[in-house]
């Protein structure tokens, strides 16, 4: 082994033991923009993962309460004592397995239904308004629906049962949609920030060329200038990541605060009964971090796999060459 081989492995041995002693990718700008191109991306990936779990969260929330009630709604017609044929349906319902529970709303109910709409004042029993029975449904049994609807049409011909399978499957139909565009959306923020991390890699190889090819040049291999890469991206990739991160967990906090506090408020109220309570969960955060995670290893794995191709390329080059 001559002087210059034992030189050259004692030169590449103090390097791997002190990376910092071959500064193949300095900081600069590069790593600015790259670290606020990561910390957008991180953020809008964080909002789409909120949204679709409070989506899901409100999915099933409504659906779990429109299941589990009925409703039967009887038309007046000619010469029909209501309140006798109310109580008459009252009996059916309850006479079937897997009902909890009926209730007739009352008059002051309905007319308070259709002030809105009507005024008030007005006198309900001049006017063709059908009543309704709101039915309770037990959890977990599934009571006989077409033998209900067969018992009422028998007995009460203007009686009409909704269970609000058709509004359900609409609803859950209109759930899944969002959460798959959403889904969709985060794909794509991944893929952008995938290319500009290639992007940034290649630039930064561009700008280090002389320097990586001093180091091919002695006989330094793929994996050791990769490894300069992967320290310098995971670094940034982490800035970003948890910049962004950090900036969705605070939209959330001052959202749910904002809905707390006009709670009282019509609007508040209106969006509290349509969506429910927006509220971080303990899984919501722990997304987030792990969101936080994958984007730094994403990003240095991204840089790694982009580095060691590049160098091929450059090594079949040379081999081509001589």
């Amino acid at each position: 082994m001559t002087d210059w081989h034992l030189h050259k492995k004692k030169w590449l041995y103090s390097c791997r033991r002190n990376t910092d002693f071959v500064p193949i990718v300095p900081e600069g700008e590069r790593d600015l923009a790259l670290a606020v191109v990561i910390a957008i991306m991180t953020f809008l990936a964080s909002l789409t993962l909120g949204e679709v779990n409070f989506v899901h969260d409100s999915s099933h929330s409504w659906k779990s309460q429109i299941s589990r009630e009925a409703t039967i709604q009887i038309r007046p017609t000619e010469g029909m004592n209501m309140e006798k044929t109310l109580n008459e349906a009252m009996l059916i319902i309850k006479s079937f397995s897997g009902v909890r529970d009926a209730r007739i709303v009352s008059r002051s109910e309905m007319e308070h239904l259709l002030e809105p709409w009507l005024g008030s004042g007005f006198d309900i029993d001049a006017l063709p308004v059908p009543r309704l029975i709101i039915v309770t449904l037990q959890k977990g049994v599934l009571p006989d629906f077409d033998g209900i609807r067969g018992a009422l049409t028998q007995n009460i011909p203007s009686a009409r049962f909704d269970n609000h399978k058709t509004w359900i499957d609409r609803f859950v139909s209109m759930a899944q949609g969002i959460i798959a565009v959403n889904i969709v959306i985060f794909l794509l923020v991944l893929i952008a920030m995938i290319l500009s991390i290639i992007f940034a890699t290649r630039g930064a190889l561009s700008s280090n060329g002389h320097i990586i090819e001093v180091l091919y040049f002695i006989g330094a291999d793929a994996g050791f200038i990769a490894h300069q890469f992967d320290f310098c991206f995971l670094r940034t990739g982490m800035k970003g990541a948890i910049f962004g991160g950090f900036c969705a967990i605070i939209m959330f906090f001052l959202t749910s605060t904002w809905l707390s506090y006009n709670m009282t408020t019509l609007e508040g109220n209106q969006m509290a009964a349509l969506f429910g309570s927006f509220s971080m969960s303990w899984i919501s955060y722990a997304e987030i971090l792990v969101l936080i995670i994958f984007v730094s290893i994403l990003t240095m794995l991204t840089s790694h796999y982009t580095v060691v191709r590049k160098l091929h390329e450059i090594d079949k080059k040379e081999t081509d060459y001589f």
